[in-house]
């Protein structure tokens, strides 16, 4: 089960799809999202073929301690687990389905925080899935920045192989959760 705040943006995402297995970026309305905007981001494939940020929201940028658009994804992340996060964002966009990283960060003051931080894949203008709906929710800690890398601690969704299952639809008092 994920936080409240991860379920809200999976629901909205999954409204999206209607038809198609993976929404378009141009079908993302911020205003069915408002109170989490600020915790959310855009990350699209570059030229390069990595992921960067295009757009990031201002608890985003304030936990990162600096203006965040174009920079590459991996490197908020600790070199080790960079790789990893790679693999996994790749098989996020070719199965269509979410994923949900556990995280942590530490601020200079050795404040530990954890988050999840999702990713919803997206299709762009050219019908292609390159791009990312995210959201950082912390869990426990202090949200205070600047942090520094942020360290990858799992992964659950289709996208890891370390999970033998797939996100499903649950009804919990009626409410369907991931």
């Amino acid at each position: 089960m994920f936080h409240s705040n991860t379920e809200l943006l999976i629901d909205y995402w999954r409204d999206l799809r209607v038809d198609q297995p993976i929404p378009a970026r141009a079908a993302v309305d911020p205003s069915g999202f408002v109170a989490l905007a600020p915790r959310t981001f855009v990350a699209s494939r570059d030229a390069r073929s990595e992921f960067e940020l295009r757009l990031a929201g201002e608890m985003v940028i304030d936990l990162h301690g600096r203006q965040l658009r174009g920079e590459q994804i991996g490197r908020l992340w600790r070199p080790i687990h960079r790789r990893r996060l790679v693999g996994l964002l790749e098989a996020a966009l070719a199965a269509g389905e979410p994923l949900v990283i556990a995280a942590e960060a530490w601020s200079p003051d050795a404040a530990r925080l954890r988050l999840e931080v999702l990713f919803l894949p997206l299709r762009g203008p050219d019908g292609i899935a390159d791009r990312f709906l995210g959201l950082y929710q912390s869990i426990s800690g202090v949200w205070r920045g600047p942090v520094r890398e942020l360290a990858l601690l799992a992964g659950h969704g289709v996208a890891d192989e370390t999970l033998p299952f797939h996100l499903r639809l649950a009804a919990v008092d009626g409410r369907q959760t991931a």
